[in-house]
């Protein structure tokens, strides 16, 4: 067993999968890797994901600490999204799994 913010998993991969699982979450991440980005700006990236999904994971990803959510205070409001030091230390990880994909689709 083990604990996390009050909820006990069987185990860390069930904890994993829980902050990072599904199929957004880890594309979200992938972008942001690369630069901060505007709401806009990642749904521009991520064509098929309405716009309630985006909202949900982006809350999601910001509530487990591996995304940043910075608002200015200007008119219009701007929003931007950045990964956290957690967020970036996923990106070894994903980059094994998009390596998973590449060699997988030349079977």
């Amino acid at each position: 067993m083990i604990k996390y913010e009050g909820v006990e998993y069987h185990c860390s991969m069930e904890l994993t999968l829980e902050l990072i699982g599904g199929k957004w979450k880890p594309l979200i991440i992938w972008y942001l890797a690369e630069n901060t980005m505007r709401f806009s700006e990642l749904k521009r990236a991520l064509p098929n994901i309405t716009h309630k999904m985006l909202t949900q994971q982006l809350r999601g990803l910001e509530e487990s600490g591996l995304v940043n959510r910075h608002i200015y205070t200007e008119i219009p409001p701007k929003v931007e999204y950045s990964l956290t030091s957690a967020g970036k230390s996923l990106l070894p990880i994903l980059e094994s799994l998009r390596q998973w994909g590449v060699n997988f689709s030349k079977k």
